[in-house]
């Protein structure tokens, strides 16, 4: 919910999951000051030598040259997304960025719709407009705590951040002093299931909805996480 729909921002969050040949690690961050913990994603190379041996068209980036691997494959996350070993949130965002600019261009409703992005580096920001219609949309990347609801994300919210605003706030705040291989914790993904779990044991009007919706806007600057 959000007291003002003019205020709305669709926020997405993408799960990203490791491609063939990698393996996702999250490790905890003990280094800045931020109320919420964060974590550095640790990509490693892991060996798909079975997987071939069956037939898939994939080469081992452990057990393959890397000639062999420059002329038929692309190359590893570890050299196009990653900082060292670790998972960057701007190269990943950027990544994303080209994805969305190449693929909307392919969409029926580029033609009606006018795209304009965002500037962000820690997440994909852009707002869609077509004559006096408009939406904020914000996607988000987050990696998933085993399976778990628990995510860490590319960008933190201003509360875990010590601020005051949240994930309905109508123009999210850039994280300029975070790392770029710092990805903060969020359990707004629990939430949000926990509000469905309440909203489909309730009634329509009762007051355990019109309380949180009350709550909600009261919170309007505060956040949940």
């Amino acid at each position: 919910w959000s007291p003002r729909e003019q205020d709305v921002v669709y926020r997405v969050l993408v799960p990203l999951n490791p491609p063939p040949g990698h393996a996702f690690h999250l490790e905890l961050n003990s280094a800045g000051q931020m109320a919420a913990r964060t974590f550095c994603v640790r990509v490693e190379l892991v060996c798909t030598c079975k997987r071939e041996q069956l037939g898939e068209k994939l080469l081992c980036f452990l057990h393959h040259s890397q000639e062999e691997l420059r002329r038929k494959q692309k190359p590893s996350l570890l050299e196009t997304l990653c900082t060292g070993s670790y998972l960057d949130v701007e190269k990943t965002s950027h990544w994303f960025y080209q994805l969305v600019r190449c693929s909307w261009l392919h969409l029926p409703q580029s033609y009606s719709w006018h795209l304009v992005f965002q500037p962000c580096s820690r997440s994909c920001q852009f707002r869609l407009s077509k004559g006096k219609k408009s939406l904020m949309v914000e996607m988000l990347f987050g990696v998933r705590h085993g399976d778990s609801d628990i995510f860490v994300v590319s960008r933190p919210t201003e509360a875990q951040k010590g601020g005051s605003s949240t994930f309905v706030s109508s123009q999210p705040a850039e994280a300029d002093s975070i790392p770029s291989t710092a990805w903060p914790e969020t359990y707004a993904v629990a939430e949000a299931k926990f509000f469905r779990h309440v909203a489909r044991q309730a009634p329509c009007d009762s007051l355990h909805l019109k309380c949180l919706q009350v709550f909600t806007c009261i919170l309007k600057g505060t956040g949940f996480s």
